[in-house]
């Protein structure tokens, strides 16, 4: 199993920038992807970006161009938020993928004001 850890939730501006950091412990070792995913409210959970191993990255439609995903080392990831709107507020949850399945954090909510 992997225990994950965010940190960097808080109020952000419009237009302005924030950097969620995620270290994971446990069986690092399986984990082969990383990534962040998050629940608006009234919404249900989506894609935000996720990242392998290999560094490949995937982000979903509404961060395009915004988001950058980094793969820190096998067992951190960091998501660098720019140009921030009022819809990216939500609870951010980091994942991690492995051999068994995902596990998840506790999620940090980030709060983007009107």
């Amino acid at each position: 199993q992997v225990q994950l850890a965010e940190s960097g939730g808080g109020l952000v501006q419009i237009g302005g920038s924030r950097r969620l950091s995620c270290t994971a412990s446990g069986t690092i070792a399986s984990i082969y992807a990383m990534g962040w995913y998050r629940r608006a409210p009234g919404k249900q959970r989506e894609l935000v970006a996720t990242i392998s191993n290999d560094g490949l990255a995937n982000y979903g439609d509404a961060v395009k161009g915004r988001f950058a995903i980094s793969r820190d080392s096998q067992s951190a990831v960091s998501l660098q938020m720019n140009n921030l709107k009022p819809e990216d507020t939500a609870v951010y949850f980091c994942s991690a993928m492995g051999r068994r399945g995902t596990d998840w954090g506790q999620g940090t909510q980030v709060t983007v004001s009107s």
